[in-house]
Parts: structure tokens; C-alpha cells; sequence
């Protein structure tokens, strides 16, 4: 199929779109199909645009930038590494632009610095233990309904996608998920409200918004995070500040 592609080019400090006429496989994976127009600019002694990617399979968050005004593209709850392009009629045109974001600079075209998620991380994602052999699976009872909402929560993948649909590029989503999954579990509790207090406090130091319920962030993300993560962190975080952690 032809397609014609509208692809931001550039750095932090300035950048411009530039337009290319693809002729691409309807089987070929969106990331496959910039690699068809890699080829061709590498053969013409151009540069190629860069762009993250890693596993291609939906599952390390290391892709991730915006199609049409959807981060991730099109289909819902889809990484766009595992987006094809079947989806797509013959003709279409395609702008593909970085995810916009203060917290998330320009590197260079799609790629973006997302370096700010790995310090919410680093500020509070880990749990107390006692190491030494593994305890049997079924010494600690967990209640069905909290390992689902924790499951749920952990599949949060890092991509960034909540920030860049969120108006206020907030980062509420991504770090109630991580605050959520360790903190629904009995390993998770003896930090909670310090967890809570921490990432929190690590988010806005790096720049993100706040949240202002658009909701837009659990509508692009890829794998389905509930927003009922962020009312969950909320109430961990009252609970924190007036204990005065």
C-alpha cells in the first residue's frame, strides 16, 4: 500500500516535519515499516529517524511516540511496536511525532528522554524483606480482589504514553501503578505510606503536572491501567502527609 508519512525531525531546540512517500506491507508492524524508510534513507546517504525500540513484542515500554495525536497510534490498548499496518488504507497520511511532555526532552526525532520515570522508581519502588531461601508460595494469604488490582497495576510497562495524552503531562498513572502494586500486597506495607510520600514528591520535583481527572491517560495506555490506581495513591498519600511522613 502507499502511504504518505509526516515525520517530526529534529533535536530539543528545533525540529520541523519532513514527508515521505512509503510503500509498505499491510503485514509489516509499524516499527517495521520505519525500518522499510530507514533502509531507504540510509541507501541515499541520509539519516535514518531515530526512534527507541527493543523487544517489539508489547512488553518493555521502551517504544512509545505519537501517531495521528494518540500516543502509541490507533488501536486501543496496543504498544506501537505491535500496531500493523493493515489498519491502514492505501493513500492514508501519517504524522508521527515525540511524545511532548517538560519532563520528557527531545533527544532526537521520536526518541525522548524518559530517564525522569526511573527516579520515581528509584525513590520508592521496593519492598522490605528478609532474604534467604523463598518462603512456600502459600505462607502469606493475599485476598483475591487486591493480587487482581495489584496484577493489574504491575502490567504498567513505563512506556509513557499517560504523560504525553495528559494535558497537564502528568505522571499520576504511571506512578499511582507503581505505588499501587506494591502497596495492595502484605510484602508491600511496611513502606506504603512512605512510598506513597516519596514517588509523589520525586514526581513533581521532575517536572510533571498534575492531575486534572481527563481520564485521557487510561484511554492511550497500552496495557489498560485503571485509573482507580491514582484515587488509591491519593488516599495513601493524604494518609502519609498527615502522619507527617
Amino acid at each position: 500500500m502507499k502511504l504518505k508519512l509526516h515525520v517530526w525531525r529534529g533535536n530539543a531546540d528545533s525540529g520541523a516535519f519532513e514527508t515521505y512517500d512509503v510503500d509498505a506491507s499491510p503485514n509489516a508492524s509499524f516499527l517495521e515499516m520505519l525500518d522499510v524508510v530507514n533502509d531507504q534513507l540510509e541507501s541515499q546517504g541520509k539519516e535514518p529517524i531515530a526512534f527507541d525500540h527493543d523487544c517489539r513484542e508489547g512488553i518493555c515500554g521502551t517504544c512509545g511516540f505519537v501517531v495521528d495525536g494518540t500516543p502509541h497510534g490507533p488501536e486501543k490498548e496496543t504498544t506501537i511496536c505491535q500496531t500493523h499496518m493493515r489498519r491502514y488504507k492505501d493513500g492514508d497520511e501519517i504524522v508521527v511525532e515525540p511524545f511532548r511532555a517538560k519532563a520528557f526532552p527531545v533527544i532526537k526525532d521520536l526518541m525522548v528522554d524518559r530517564n525522569a520515570f526511573d527516579s520515581i522508581i528509584e525513590s520508592g519502588g521496593y519492598i522490605s524483606v528478609r532474604t534467604g531461601a523463598a518462603p512456600d508460595a502459600h505462607s502469606v494469604a493475599v485476598n483475591k480482589a487486591e493480587a487482581d488490582a495489584a496484577f493489574n497495576a504491575a502490567t504498567c510497562i513505563g512506556c509513557g504514553a499517560c504523560v504525553a495524552a495528559c494535558p497537564n503531562a502528568s505522571a499520576m498513572l504511571f506512578t499511582s501503578a507503581k505505588i499501587g502494586h506494591l502497596g495492595r500486597l502484605p510484602q508491600g506495607q511496611v513502606e506504603r505510606y512512605d512510598r506513597a510520600a516519596s514517588m509523589v514528591d520525586t514526581m513533581d520535583e521532575a517536572g510533571f503536572g498534575g492531575c486534572t481527572n481527563h481520564g485521557e491517560c487510561a484511554e492511550v495506555c497500552p496495557k489498560g491501567i485503571d485509573l482507580g490506581n491514582i484515587a488509591r495513591m491519593n488516599r495513601d498519600l493524604l494518609v502519609a502527609k498527615l502522619s507527617g511522613k
